[in-house]
């Protein structure tokens, strides 16, 4: 079950790839009928997934025995909340693409393939997988960026590509150092026997991980790659890039550096919950300044993800089931967020906050829908953007760091507030601006790519069991096997 999640879009790439290219309309709808497929079968492996059962659906075969590398998939409650990210957004950014018109079997083909990556990152066991499934998202999204970015694209792309394949450098040595100390590339053995490395070398492992992780997700001062492709970014890659591919990151510490360099941590733990405070103040300071929405939602993307990070520093069960709550929600919320500012600009031709005002007289249901994803992005009880960041904060609270960390970092929250209700006050109220003036209001197929987003927002923030139920058992394994 789980190969066919991962390479089914695979399969959906080679078709299009083989499509004539006087049927300009047929890509969309293979891509569309690949990945709702995709979908319904991560929707399959949730109902069918126990709670508190460990790892399931595992696969593992023999793959290149002469070096101990085995094809090893399985999904597990930290997993498996990133995988429906994944399958989820794909789909969505697909619908989102409807009207792409410029090289479309390339763009759709891009778009599977980059679900391939993503979602083989999430399932992979053994090191040599993971690596190949890290390294493949750089190429789709590489092309999606430089082919149908902004005017700075090329710029962009090639920034994007060379930050996160420099951080992918480090993670490999550190992988092949690991395979040299224990002889296995086993993420499952590892994590058994990674506290039994000397702590010194745990230190060092640690911080190669470390800059591989911390550019993906990204930490402060890893993140300056972020804005630009945010900003240049086509709306569905935006939408993925903040959805999926940021959470790859905040994934690579809560399965590999936590559980099998638990000494290393404990040497970094502090410096992380710094870099996570900085993040946090840091990106919400400069997302206030910001005079492109596009670009003030890439900066609250830095400070909502410092959240993640600094519940995986508390590195305790709370601090980890905020940590997954929060790249949970920040996926669905940063991935509306973007898609509505592509609404906007479709119609617009701009994303200036200074020439939107009066969204709200001219488009009543695009202002309704952007004000509801600003008020899940700051964090307001009863939708899903709470649930993460104040188990985080409870976590972090809880644990051996210091106080005035996590006071500060709360002071995220408000600021988080304030520049979210002043995008509002700007964009959605008062009178209409002249570039907005004979603009329509949102399509039936817009409403139907955010309405399975916004559900979800709603469902996770009034009922948080619908996530904890599958994190937190997980988070009580991890934490013991840390024995921290």
């Amino acid at each position: 079950m789980l190969t066919l999640i991962v390479f089914l879009p695979l399969l959906g790439a080679a078709t299009i790839a083989l499509l004539p290219k006087g049927r300009p309309e047929w890509p969309k709808w293979v891509a569309a009928a690949f990945s709702a497929v995709d979908l319904a079968l991560v929707a399959w492996v949730v109902y069918r997934f126990v709670p508190g059962g460990g790892r399931q659906f595992a696969e593992k075969m023999a793959w290149i025995p002469q070096f101990h590398i085995s094809y090893s998939m399985a999904v597990d409650g930290i997993s498996l909340p990133m995988l429906v990210l994944s399958a989820l957004l794909t789909f969505l950014a697909v619908v989102a693409s409807w009207k792409i018109d410029s090289k479309p079997k390339f763009y759709f083909a891009m778009l599977l393939l980059l679900q391939v990556g993503t979602n083989g990152v999430f399932l992979a066991l053994d090191f040599v997988l993971f690596y190949v499934f890290w390294e493949l998202v750089l190429i789709p999204m590489y092309f999606l960026i430089a082919q149908w970015g902004g005017p700075r694209r090329e710029y962009a792309a090639i920034k994007f590509f060379l930050y996160t394949l420099l951080g992918s450098v480090f993670m490999l040595v550190g992988i092949v150092m690991l395979y040299l100390k224990t002889g296995t590339f086993d993420m499952i053995r590892l994590a058994a026997i990674g506290h039994l490395l000397p702590a010194g070398l745990q230190w060092w492992l640690f911080l190669l991980f470390f800059l591989g992780f911390a550019v993906k997700v990204p930490m402060w001062p890893l993140h300056t790659w972020l804005p630009d492709a945010h900003v240049e970014a086509p709306t569905a890659a935006s939408a993925i890039l903040a959805g999926t591919l940021l959470k790859m990151g905040t994934y690579g510490f809560l399965r590999v550096s936590l559980p099998i360099l638990p000494a290393g941590f404990l040497a970094w733990q502090w410096f992380i919950a710094l870099l996570a405070m900085i993040s946090i103040v840091y990106g919400a300071a400069v997302a206030f300044a910001q005079t492109d929405i596009k670009k003030l939602v890439a900066y609250s993307s830095v400070s909502h993800m410092g959240f993640a990070m600094l519940g995986i520093a508390a590195a305790n069960v709370i601090g980890i089931d905020g940590a997954v709550a929060v790249s949970f929600s920040h996926g669905l919320v940063a991935g509306m967020l973007f898609l509505m500012v592509g609404m906007i600009y479709d119609r617009a031709h701009t994303r200036q906050i200074s020439e939107l005002s009066g969204l709200a007289a001219q488009m009543p249901v695009i202002a309704g829908l952007l004000a509801f994803a600003s008020f899940a992005s700051l964090g307001i009880p009863g939708l899903s953007g709470f649930v993460g960041e104040f188990l985080a904060l409870l976590g972090a609270w809880g644990s051996n760091l210091p106080q005035w960390m996590v006071f500060v970092s709360a002071l995220g929250v408000l600021f988080g507030a304030a520049y979210m209700l002043w995008m509002i006050q700007r964009v959605i109220m008062g009178t209409p601006s002249h570039v907005i003036a004979d603009c329509p209001d949102a399509t039936p197929r817009e409403i139907f790519v955010v309405a399975p987003l916004i559900i979800l927002i709603v469902a996770v923030g009034l009922n948080w069991n619908l996530l904890l139920n599958y994190v937190d058992p997980a988070a009580r394994s991890l934490v013991k096997l840390m024995g921290v």
